[in-house]
């Protein structure tokens, strides 16, 4: 097994549908967002061998990982341009990586199935679109769980931090705010409110206290009104608990999403050029 210093892995959210092939129909919208995914291949430094996807599209009983070394596209949307389901993003996918990840989270305690049929949702081809749009690095997909435990994926997090150090990118996909019946002038102040508490305890806490409080997130302000469905905030759980006594950066910030809406994503742990001054 190949040993690098450790990625940092990221919670990133990925906008909403098939946007970066409508950017002519929403000018401006998504620029910030697509500026932070631009900066990410910088950020790592050298191309990683492969990515491990948690998005907050594909939930399952218990959890399974796409094994398909030539994953679909799963056009998970409706109400868009016609041309938007015919999008190809064929970056290869890695049973091999699908039976590490497997073989990591059974040892700690989680059975995971192996999904040969499951195709990218668009919490990963968009935004990797921008990332990577070569589609030359392998993704795997790995589902959230349906009952939502905020300590069970952060577990999981902790089962899945070795593949950091054989050059694997974990990155959880979802929204930091993600209320589809308030993306509008409802939505600014609950929106600013839980950001500010979310980027406080990303960025500020000490890393055990940053665990609990993340565990206990629904008791934030005002965290039900932001996620009534919390299926795009358990995905950062994930990258938190892969990186979890490490600083957190918030790398993505706005508070004009859809015109009103404060937004962000974020980084655990260091830049990998900036291992040496993590001290």
């Amino acid at each position: 097994m190949m040993t690098t210093h450790p990625l940092p892995t990221y919670f990133i959210s990925h906008g909403g549908g098939p946007w970066p092939w409508m950017k002519d129909a929403m000018p401006g919208v998504f620029d910030q967002l697509e500026r932070s995914l631009l900066q990410m291949p910088g950020e790592l430094g050298a191309t990683p061998r492969a990515i491990l996807a948690i998005s907050g599209h594909w939930e399952t009983a218990g959890f399974a990982v796409q094994s398909n070394p030539h994953p679909p596209m799963l056009y998970d949307y409706s109400g868009f341009p016609e041309h938007t389901f015919h999008i190809s993003y064929p970056a290869p996918g890695s049973p091999e990586l699908a039976r590490r990840v497997q073989g990591l989270l059974s040892q700690a305690g989680f059975p995971v199935t192996l999904d040969e049929k499951r195709g990218f949702d668009h919490g990963v081809f968009a935004p990797f679109f921008v990332v990577y749009p070569e589609a030359n690095v392998p993704i795997v997909q790995l589902s959230i769980r349906a009952d939502y435990d905020p300590a069970t994926h952060l577990a999981v997090g902790r089962a899945l931090a070795p593949l950091r150090s054989e050059g694997i990118l974990l990155v959880g996909s979802g929204l930091s705010y993600h209320n589809m019946r308030r993306f509008s002038a409802a939505g600014a102040a609950p929106s600013k409110a839980f950001d500010t508490w979310l980027t406080e305890t990303v960025c500020s806490t000490p890393p055990l206290e940053r665990t609990r409080k993340l565990i206990d997130w629904s008791s934030a302000p005002p965290a039900r009104l932001c996620h009534p469905q919390e299926d795009h905030f358990i995905p950062l759980l994930v990258a938190a608990g892969a990186a979890e006594l490490e600083p957190g950066t918030r790398t993505y910030h706005e508070e004009t999403l859809f015109g009103n809406i404060t937004a962000s994503s974020y980084r655990f742990g260091n830049e990998p050029g900036k291992q040496e001054q993590s001290h």
